[in-house]
């Protein structure tokens, strides 16, 4: 049985049955209720948070809580398209607030200029999902955690230059529906031969079929043993993306910031440093990640941001809609050669 996320029974009005016509014809009417009826807080707002924002707002969702405590940069406004060029110096996520309610006016949303480090526990207990995007390592496996026991869903994603990733956590039984291709049973009087008593796929009809599937935290999944047998069997077949995700977040939690490209110099001796000294940890030999990717790990793309903020807000609408196979656990983009792969890591 599908468990409705909602606390109460929307009713779409006319008003919004016109706005989200094309998505109600798409994902249907329960799956649009379900996503009218969920809260998410979304925390940084850089330009992928702006692409996250954009994508969940136009969505539809009942509110959306913008946290950000940093302050409009030159590069903010470079790097996303919610803050106007006049709001230097101005918090970013009140910056961003005017344009992100413009979207879609049906949807409340609300800017908080607090640091999440300052947020008390409870204060996450009233969303619906939790996609967190800047945040170091630490603090994304604390709210992870904290999250996960409490049955919210939890997304975390980043972009590095032309490299982005996302992750999600959707609790141990994550229900969902998806729609298949119906298969016809042949009638028991036919005399067409062998052939014809076969089931066949009616390309005509689908129907929708209900499954669960299950989710592992963060730690687990930046955990795994390299040193497992098992482990090493699929070492070849593991994306490189993960190792260097692994080593943007230890840059990020040794620095208390992201490679920048005023010390570029400086950093990309750094980052090659952490990449010996975390696939040394990891067990892992340290030519899974040569030093190419030195030089495309800096600051924001605008393109990989739309790409990777499209999937990532694709993943949080169906996870609330409960509608469609979401991505487990890990997706990662590639710029440089335009493409992008979903992976699973952590415990089955």
């Amino acid at each position: 049985m599908i468990d409705m996320i909602e606390k109460e029974d929307p009713v779409i009005s006319e008003e919004e049955a016109a706005q989200y016509d094309r998505q109600i014809r798409l994902w249907g009417l329960d799956a649009q209720k379900r996503l009218r009826a969920s809260r998410v807080l979304l925390v940084s707002l850089g330009g992928l948070g702006a692409e996250v924002a954009k994508n969940l707002i136009l969505a539809g969702v009942k509110g959306l809580t913008l946290l950000d405590h940093e302050q409009v940069s030159e590069e903010s406004c470079r790097a996303q398209f919610l803050i106007p060029v006049t709001a230097q110096g101005q918090n970013r996520a009140q910056a961003s607030l005017e344009r992100a309610q413009n979207l879609n006016p049906m949807v409340e949303v609300h800017a908080d200029p607090d640091r999440i480090e300052d947020k008390p526990d409870d204060f996450f207990l009233q969303f619906d999902a939790v996609c967190l995007t800047g945040c170091s390592r630490d603090l994304m496996v604390r709210v992870d955690q904290l999250c996960s026991q409490h049955n919210i869903k939890v997304f975390c994603g980043d972009v590095y230059g032309y490299y982005g990733y996302m992750f999600s956590n959707l609790g141990q039984e994550h229900h969902y529906v998806e729609e298949k291709p119906k298969v016809v049973k042949p009638t028991g009087d036919s005399n067409d031969g062998p052939e014809a008593k076969k089931a066949r796929v009616d390309p005509n009809e689908t129907t929708m079929v209900k499954k669960t599937v299950s989710f592992c935290t963060l730690k687990e999944a930046l955990e795994v043993d390299w040193t497992s047998e098992k482990a090493k069997a699929g070492l070849k077949r593991t994306p490189v993306d993960y190792f260097l995700l692994h080593v943007l977040l230890k840059f990020r939690t040794d620095k208390g910031r992201d490679p920048d490209p005023q010390s570029f110099g400086e950093d990309s001796e750094l980052l090659r440093q952490i990449r010996d000294d975390v696939l040394e940890a990891l067990a892992v030999g340290s030519d899974r990640l040569n030093d190419d990717f030195i030089s495309y790990c800096f600051s924001e793309m605008s393109p990989v941001c739309a790409v990777v903020g499209g999937v990532l807000g694709q993943e949080i609408v169906k996870a609330l809609s409960q509608r469609d196979a979401p991505h487990r656990n890990f997706f990662f983009f590639d710029g440089r050669k335009g493409n992008g792969v979903v992976d699973y890591f952590g415990a089955n």
